[in-house]
């Protein structure tokens, strides 16, 4: 029998890739220029978070007004600043994390797994990281801080997004979440998903399986196991 159709939403940072902390350095020095502190974001976990539940936060603790233009505000200021950063050799851990060109390149052929996004970046953050690896074109669509700062709320708008791009519905019921934080796992089990999880991020494989996933990889580098999973 063949394999039921499955919707596969990806994690971007510390999944697909890590940045050197560019993301990181960009909010900071963007939230120094714009509202005058620095290290805003420190004590801040920030993996997992939309950048616009982050930027809500920051905004509160330091008792300035969380209102729309400031959002938008620090949206256009932040996101120039990340495509300069994203050019910097950084700090930590720069690059595309093992086997997922491979595991990206064997399920867009497989006729019935579907690639999406589902990240806490804005769309153009999202575009500016997986542009400068040359992973953004395996994607035809995705969910985003954008859509909605809170991320147990974007599997449901994935879902509904993937009808809109002429995904089945039956693959739109079977939904993975492939992240690297325990917020990943969280906003599969709240959409009845299920969530594959790599300890490529800032978590081990035992965190994130006592945090619920339903299966935690040390990293994607084995294709053949990992397309097994999905499908």
């Amino acid at each position: 029998m063949a394999a039921p159709p499955t919707l596969l939403l990806f994690d971007i940072d510390g999944t697909l890739v890590l940045t050197g902390r560019a993301g990181m350095r960009a909010m900071v020095g963007t939230f120094e220029t714009l509202f005058g502190v620095p290290a805003a974001f420190a004590g801040v976990a920030m993996g997992g978070r939309t950048d616009s539940w982050l930027v809500s936060d920051a905004l509160t603790r330091w008792g300035l007004p969380d209102t729309p233009d400031n959002h938008a505000q620090f949206q256009a200021a932040y996101l120039p600043r990340l495509g300069e950063e994203i050019l910097e050799p950084g700090t930590g851990v720069k690059g595309v994390m093992p086997g997922v060109r491979e595991l990206l390149d064997a399920a867009r052929a497989h006729p019935r797994l579907h690639l999406a996004l589902l990240t806490g970046n804005y769309r153009e953050a999202a575009a500016i990281k997986l542009r400068h690896f040359g992973l953004w074109d395996y994607f035809a669509f995705g969910v985003y801080s954008d859509d909605s700062a809170d991320r147990n709320q974007l599997v449901p708008i994935a879902r509904q997004r993937a009808i809109a791009h002429g995904i089945p519905e039956s693959a739109c019921a079977r939904v993975v979440v492939i992240g690297d934080t325990p917020h990943d796992v969280t906003c599969a089990a709240i959409a009845g998903a299920r969530s594959i999880t790599v300890a490529t991020g800032g978590h081990t494989c035992d965190e994130l399986a006592r945090a619920g996933a339903d299966v935690a990889l040390d990293d994607l580098s084995d294709t053949g196991r990992v397309l097994s999973l999905l499908l």
